[in-house]
């Protein structure tokens, strides 16, 4: 057999190369032929470098870069030509309080013979109060676990059941039944649900009277790491109240995985055989051998920040309304950092910002809708929805007369993607809206790749959800058209890993916007439909918020 020449093999390589070329050009010219509507808002882009600029100075509530942030939305709604949300104001005020914990003892446990073991502050536990007090202690709790500390009648579930817990120390497991067994048939399988978020746990503690709620931190569970948990800032807001927060426990926190051990331990048990008790419906809740003390001492500081609303009166119900939401805050200014000390907060949320006005110059432009249409820029999201939870207490236009909204926190940057990612997928009757408009895109709707993590409840939308207001959270997904899945579930990491909540997560000119073009129009259809009908879309049968949802529009329906 005669082998090829150099020349030859070179030829072959050439051509070989040529055919792979030619493959990946038809490849993206059939991908352009699919991708439509990529042309929404020739301002879009300024908006969001603009909003991303230094010049925000990171847009932390209750600083410089909040009054400048503020005036920018304020001049942007009037110019838009939308109606303020008070007399001649587009501004909400959000009263705040900062919780500085200036020292937090440590955690002691005393069981019945009188032995104290001292667990530490930020190594084997977290403790903090949400009560707007100088100093907070609790002393001779006894401690019990409460299994996964969820009372959930739609899942005829109650871990308190014949228990009281007044003065007491629970110790709670994370997440909920259903990412611990992967059983669909329990709660919603791998998808967290509400009853699953810390934050819930700590409500619910504070319901059944405990004076401190500790969860068992498990990195998996809780979808990060310990260093999260102890190396987040310890200092807290709370909206401000007449009553301090006098009514939660004495104190929230975590304990870690090492420390929960020692603790179960101590008790002839391991964390293993008491998950495989608080699995079961009829779980009694376990007292433990112990009894806490804790001390914490705060610094108050009272702040105003504010909220920008304004919005579109509709013709034939303005009582009536569809809300867009978008929270304009990030983290501010970092002195401390040698270089780069700004927190441009482009993606997170810069992005959603630029859609909140593009999305109302869309909607001023067009035909009066019947319905009235909000457009809502809340603050300090990144402090704990604040700004969300105000406006859900005290809204424009109340809870039962909101159709139904749609929150935009991080909008794609990646290019067109086939696929449309429904954070809370397969919660409510908006998803089937969404999927409509996104198959004329030939596009597709998809649940978030990680349901067990439950970013449903962490953006600004769950506070209208809690109300019973069915809300929409999508963005872009990860199925590029151009460059496949993988590709666009790597831009996702690397934007976790590299960008998100850090300096560098700054506006780039090279970015491909065309993707957040594509959600626009979605966003755009979604609501005009719902503004230009008479429908009251709810969630789906046996969802957390349905029941809450049904009540509220039976007393006005």
């Amino acid at each position: 057999m005669k082998h090829p020449s150099g020349y030859t093999l070179a030829l072959i390589g050439a051509a070989a190369l040529l055919s792979v070329s030619c493959a990946e050009q038809k490849t993206a010219l059939l991908a352009d032929k699919e991708i439509v509507q990529t042309d929404f808002s020739d301002n879009f882009a300024g908006y969001f470098q603009h909003i991303a600029s230094d010049e925000m100075l990171g847009r932390a509530p209750a600083t410089k870069g909040e009054e400048v942030t503020v005036s920018y939305l304020e001049q942007q709604f009037a110019r838009i030509g939308l109606t303020p949300y008070s007399g001649d104001s587009y501004r909400q005020p959000v009263p705040v309080v900062q919780i500085d914990p200036v020292k937090v003892s440590a955690l002691t446990l005393t069981d019945s013979s009188g032995k104290t073991r001292s667990l530490g502050y930020k190594t084997d536990m977290m403790a903090w109060s949400t009560r707007m007090v100088p100093q907070v202690d609790v002393a001779n709790s006894d401690v019990v676990f409460v299994g996964y500390g969820i009372v959930a009648p739609e899942y005829n579930w109650n871990d308190y059941a014949g228990l009281d817990v007044k003065g007491k120390t629970v110790v709670i497991l994370v997440n909920d039944p259903g990412y611990a067994t992967q059983d669909d048939a329990l709660f919603t399988g791998n998808a967290m649900t509400y009853y699953g978020r810390w934050t819930y746990k700590y409500e619910e503690a504070a319901r059944q009277g405990a004076a401190m709620a500790l969860i068992v931190h498990e990195t998996d569970a809780a979808s990060y790491g310990w260093n999260v948990v102890a190396g987040t800032s310890p200092i807290r807001f709370e909206l401000a109240n007449d009553n301090k927060n006098m009514d939660r426990s004495e104190v929230y926190g975590w304990l870690s995985l090492d420390a929960a051990e020692q603790l179960f331990a101590a008790n002839n048990t391991s964390l293993e055989q008491l998950r495989q008790q608080a699995l079961k419906r009829d779980f009694k809740p376990v007292p433990l051998n112990a009894k806490a003390a804790v001390s914490i001492s705060n610094n108050l500081r009272e702040l105003t920040s504010s909220n920008v609303i304004g919005y579109i009166k509709g013709t034939e119900q303005p009582d009536e309304a569809i809300i867009y939401m978008a929270h304009w805050d990030h983290f501010g200014l970092d002195f401390s950092r040698p270089d780069d000390k700004i927190f441009n907060g482009a993606q997170d949320n810069a992005g959603g910002v630029a859609a909140l006005l593009a999305l109302a110059e869309k909607f001023k432009a067009g035909p009066p809708p019947k319905r009235s249409v909000a457009f809502v820029a809340v603050t300090a999201e990144e402090r704990g929805l604040l700004g969300s939870a105000w406006y859900a207490d005290n809204p424009l236009f109340p809870v039962n007369k909101t159709v139904a909204g749609i929150n935009m926190d991080v909008l794609n940057v990646y290019g067109p993607m086939r696929d449309v990612l429904v954070f809370g997928y397969g919660s409510s009757e908006l998803e089937p809206i969404l999927a409509k408009y996104a198959k004329q895109q030939n596009r597709y709707i998809a649940p978030e790749p990680t349901p067990q993590d439950g970013f449903y409840y962490r953006s600004d939308h769950f506070n209208l959800a809690k109300k019973g207001v069915p809300m929409l959270y999508a963005r872009g997904g990860v199925d590029s058209f151009v460059n496949g899945k993988d590709w666009g579930l790597e831009q996702r990491r690397i934007y976790v890993r590299d960008y998100y909540h850090k300096v560098t997560d700054e506006f780039d000119p090279n970015w491909d916007l065309r993707g957040s073009q594509q959600d626009l129009y979605l966003f755009f259809q979604v609501g005009t439909e719902l503004a230009n009908s008479s429908s009251w879309p709810n969630w789906h049968q046996g969802k957390e918020f349905r029941t809450i949802r049904d009540h509220s529009l039976r007393a006005t329906h």
